[in-house]
């Protein structure tokens, strides 16, 4: 059921749809575990719920530094020309294989080792008892760096092999396993909502049952994927002779790719330390971290499910030398992602406080802090979606110097945004930090846009321009709509309906969505807009299926 065509077939929407839908289902899990893990330990305020925050991020931070993005970047194009070789890549797979594991296992020892002192890089400014606390968090969640790597390298040769499915429905296991330790933990433990508890009040068993859960979620997200390697006749020997098959020129591209990425960890860095002043006071690692989560749920369902496939067919046509293809791939996955992606951002816009009410119960200071960081961050949306279609472009070119001058620019400007902002008051400092992130990202795009015109000769620039012009007026007119329609179920009031309670935001947010979605389609089918009826037309189809 999850193995889809190969790479190169000619539906885009079959393939997207599958990975859409996966991810839709991991993200509706991942949103309730934390609508339930804010509710239990507290949103905005809660010092406990940072300190988890800041150890359950080190893992894919320090994973990303070491692995992450030289994997996810590197692998698909140099698995789908290893397809060449003689054997159809096998030996190239098992070297891949026997390299990432060797170095995931050293990586994760080290950092567990070193947790104390990994917290205290992010979160300097904490006291004693808060970095403990983290730290203790810490030597149970750092074990999932070798997971991640596991997933990531087992995945991403299914998604070279044309199998999209299995990568983006494991991650619903994930979630599940650690809904149930959440559960487990308020059933045992009880809720602290407003967060109240103090650092001091946490034991080694309520910190072995919410850490140790999250490791094993992971840890199931990554094992689940041998059963389709399996199905696919894929195996695995352990081969530690790593010449012969084209690493070297991988490396060429991984080289530039660490470096993007370990300029993005370290405006990591700077950001959590930023933050984490507030932490016990207003909104802060915990707050950041959930707007975020609720940012990045219309990123992955759309951009990142899409995009995946668009990029195993960039990778092919960039390695046959087929650059008219390669333009071609880029314009309709810019065109039909930014289409859905502001329609997405317009909607969460005028949702973030029936949204917000969800996580922080019926504290409207909570509610509001929130809701400000969910809204200042999806005004990037939009170019945050572009992004991920470029760089994958540049990827799929062997461009990778070119991206990393880019995340040189973009980070350069935060960290010196995200200084700036830790001289706000405290309550403000999150806020601050999230208008830092959106500025740089927005300047990222332009220029990202302008190298990729120059690139890529024969991209249809005057469709993008029109495709986005009118999905912004469509989106703008929606968003009016959309608060409109807010402001009258009482969205934006302390007592009004649609913050009352769940069910009231439930309401709001669905009779709000709908508003803003009627009025962004019939926008574009009043400006004749082709990408919407190609979309409509996949989503029915699927739907249908």
């Amino acid at each position: 059921m999850f193995v889809v065509r190969a790479a190169g077939s000619p539906s885009i929407g079959r393939s997207s749809f599958l990975l859409g839908s996966g991810t839709v289902v991991s993200r509706a899990l991942g949103f309730v575990k934390t609508i339930i893990l804010a509710q239990t330990l507290g949103v905005v305020g809660s010092a406990g719920a940072d300190s988890f925050a800041v150890a359950n991020q080190l893992p894919s931070s320090i994973y990303v530094i070491i692995a992450g993005g030289v994997l996810t970047a590197t692998l698909v194009p140099a698995i789908v020309k290893s397809a060449l070789h003689r054997d159809g890549g096998i030996a190239y797979i098992n070297k891949l294989m026997t390299m990432a594991l060797v170095v995931l296992l050293g990586v994760t020892l080290l950092a567990t080792l070193a947790a104390p002192w990994l917290v205290a890089l992010f979160a300097g400014s904490w006291s004693t008892e808060q970095l403990a606390l983290a730290s203790a968090f810490a030597y149970w969640c750092l074990p999932q760096i070798f997971f991640y790597g596991l997933y990531t390298v087992l995945g991403e040769v299914l998604n070279a092999r044309g199998s999209f499915g299995p990568f983006t429905w494991a991650p619903v296991l994930n979630n599940v396993v650690a809904l149930l330790g959440v559960i487990a933990f308020m059933v045992v433990f009880g809720v602290d909502t407003g967060g109240e508890r103090s650092v001091t009040d946490w034991t080694s068993s309520m910190v072995n049952l919410l850490a140790g859960t999250a490791t094993l979620g992971v840890a199931a997200q990554a094992l689940i994927l041998i059963v389709f390697w399996r199905r696919l006749g894929l195996g695995f020997r352990p081969d530690f002779i790593w010449k012969g098959v084209g690493l070297r020129e991988t490396g060429r591209v991984a080289g530039w790719t660490f470096g993007i990425v370990l300029v993005t960890q370290l405006g990591g860095i700077i950001e959590t330390n930023v933050v984490s002043q507030a932490s016990g006071v207003g909104a802060s690692v915990f707050t950041l971290a959930t707007a975020w989560l609720i940012f990045m749920l219309p990123h992955s369902i759309i951009a990142v499910s899409m995009g995946t496939v668009y990029f195993t067919r960039m990778s092919e046509h960039a390695a046959s030398k087929k650059m008219a293809e390669v333009e071609a791939d880029t314009s309709e996955a810019l065109r039909n992602i930014g289409l859905l992606v502001v329609w997405a951002a317009a909607g969460l816009a005028c949702v973030a406080y029936p949204v917000s009410t969800l996580f922080a119960g019926q504290d409207f200071f909570a509610i509001a802090s929130l809701a400000s960081l969910i809204q200042i961050l999806v005004i990037g949306l939009p170019a945050f979606s572009a992004l991920y279609v470029i760089f994958r472009v540049f990827l799929a070119l062997g461009r990778a110097r070119v991206l990393f001058n880019l995340t040189l620019l973009q980070v350069g400007l935060f960290c010196a945004l995200a200084l700036a902002s830790s001289l706000l008051p405290l309550e403000m400092i999150a806020q601050g930090v999230a208008a830092s992130l959106i500025t740089s990202v927005l300047v990222q795009a332009i220029v990202s846009y302008a190298l990729l015109r120059r690139r890529l000769s024969g991209l249809d620039s005057r469709r993008l321009r029109v495709t986005g012009l009118r999905s912004y007026v469509a989106g703008g007119v929606a968003t009016v709509a959309g608060v409109i329609a807010g402001a009258v179920l009482g969205a934006y009031s302390e007592d009004g309906f649609a913050l009352a309670s769940v069910f009231g935001a439930l309401i709001a947010m669905v009779c709000i969505g709908l508003v803003v979605t009627v009025v962004y389609a019939l926008l574009l089918g009043l400006f004749r807009t082709s990408e919407l009826a190609a979309v409509v037309r996949m989503v029915r189809v699927r739907i249908g299926r």
